[in-house]
């Protein structure tokens, strides 16, 4: 059984940084893409980040690029996502996701499984 374990959300000023977590078990970690996404109250999930499964590829959503970075650790089976100048704007839950694909894919059908998601609130 494959299981997403999400960590590392919280509350944070405005400017500020989060590290978001994901620990993968259940599947051979490396052989495929991981994603984040995100949902704010009221809206449609929407992607913000992905890497290939050997980390060579990242692909992010222009919204975050500069200030998000998605990274992964093979050998951990984990991915992380290091969030700096975070805005109010990036309120939300964020989920990470095991992808069907060694290769990026930044929709949600391009996933099989998913975490339980953790809040990140930004204050302004």
């Amino acid at each position: 059984q494959v299981q997403l374990v999400e960590s590392g959300g919280g509350l944070v000023q405005a400017g500020g940084s989060l590290r978001l977590s994901c620990a993968a078990s259940g599947r051979t970690f490396s052989n495929y893409a991981m994603g984040w996404f995100r949902q704010a109250p009221g809206k449609e999930r929407e992607f913000v980040a992905a890497i290939s499964s050997s980390g060579g590829s990242t692909y992010y959503v222009d919204s975050v690029k500069g200030r998000f970075t998605i990274s992964r650790d093979n050998a951990k089976n984990t991915v992380y996502l290091q969030m700096n100048s975070l805005k109010p704007e990036d309120t939300a839950v964020y989920y990470c996701a095991s992808g069907s694909y060694s290769r990026v894919v930044v929709t949600t059908r391009g996933y099989d499984y998913w975490g339980q998601g953790t809040q990140v609130t930004v204050s302004s």
